[in-house]
């Protein structure tokens, strides 16, 4: 770890993964922005060091950032802008006005002149229009000085029992071209090895584990944590917990019987985590995905230890708000690995 904090600022924070795998690897956190305030809540809980501010980053003006941060130096920007307007295939991305965020992300960089950037998003944003959103992207933070890499990066290869794919672009100010980091592990962490601590019911939160940890990862997560949080179950109608318990560990709609099948018009429908694989991607809460063995969704806790949230982060606000919170996230222990290469870098 180097001797010098990074100063780090997160715009488009959510609840803060990102941030999170920032501070395990050492950067001192500034401060996170986003427009939503139940993940905010969350983020100013688990992270007592930054400040928070709820607002819509298009209206910001950069001069307001530096007064709430007392003027420090700004080190690293990390982030990853919504970006609906990315989809315009063929068009130059800057021209959409859906993507003012993006175009704003860009313009804190300029201004702040970080040494580094982060900015991540959807795997599919390098493939649009055969790569001129890729281009768009790059030739934007070339103009204002930066060399850029990018990379699809796959959770599972940092110790995260989750196939999750993120598109990462890590631009620097002097030239410097970033080296991803290799895979941090062997073996993939599994479903089962994630979860299977973790019950079939409900613990009030604060609640001591009912059992012991069973690998190495749940010891991990469990490292600071003095009890469990956030693991309420939701209680499916009979006729659910019916079609669910059909459903073999890691099958999904196509082993319903064939007039059970189409009665979700979603792909994903009916899929059943697999217990010796890590997760497919989770989602914002759309109830699609179970337990590989109990008939339920997850709880934001299973969510959570997918997404690789240590058990002592917890989350605030409605269990449908914390499930967002955690769908919408960045995997920590992914973007510690990150953090830590920059660090090296730096």
């Amino acid at each position: 770890m180097s001797k010098k904090a990074y100063n780090v600022i997160d715009l488009f924070c959510g609840c803060g993964g990102l941030s999170l795998g920032f501070e395990q690897a050492g950067y001192n956190l500034l401060l996170g922005i986003d427009m939503w305030k139940d993940a905010l809540i969350t983020y100013e809980h688990n992270h007592k060091h930054g400040k928070t501010l709820c607002a819509d980053l298009a209206r910001l003006t950069e001069e307001e950032i530096e007064d709430i941060v007392d003027h420090k130096k700004v080190d690293v920007i990390i982030g990853g802008p919504p970006c609906q307007g990315f989809s315009i295939a063929g068009k130059r991305i800057v021209d959409d006005k859906r993507n003012s965020l993006y175009k704003t992300f860009v313009r804190m960089v300029a201004y702040f002149k970080p040494k580094a950037f982060l900015m991540e998003n959807v795997p599919n944003i390098l493939s649009i229009g055969n790569g001129v959103v890729r281009d768009s992207i790059l030739k934007d933070f070339h103009d204002i000085g930066y060399s850029v890499n990018y990379k699809v990066c796959l959770a599972a290869d940092y110790g995260v029992p989750q196939n999750r794919r993120r598109a990462v672009f890590v631009g620097f100010l002097n030239g410097t071209s970033f080296v991803f980091p290799d895979p941090k592990i062997n073996s993939v962490v599994t479903c089962k090895e994630a979860l299977s601590d973790l019950p079939e019911n409900t613990i009030a939160d604060g609640n001591p584990y009912q059992s012991e940890a069973e690998s190495d990862y749940q010891k991990l997560m469990r490292q600071n944590s003095t009890g469990v949080y956030n693991h309420e179950i939701t209680v499916h109608n009979e006729k659910t917990k019916r079609i669910i318990a059909m459903v073999p560990d890691g099958g999904n709609y196509k082993d319903l019987p064939t007039g059970l099948q189409n009665i979700r018009k979603v792909h994903i429908a009916w899929t059943r985590l697999c217990s010796y694989k890590p997760s497919i991607t989770i989602d914002t809460g759309h109830r699609h995905h179970f337990h590989y063995q109990y008939n339920r969704i997850p709880t934001a806790r299973e969510s959570a230890r997918i997404q690789s949230f240590p058990d002592n982060f917890i989350f605030m606000c409605s269990k449908t708000s914390q499930l967002k919170q955690i769908g919408n996230a960045v995997p920590p222990l992914m973007a510690q690995a990150l953090a830590e290469q920059i660090l090296k870098h730096l």
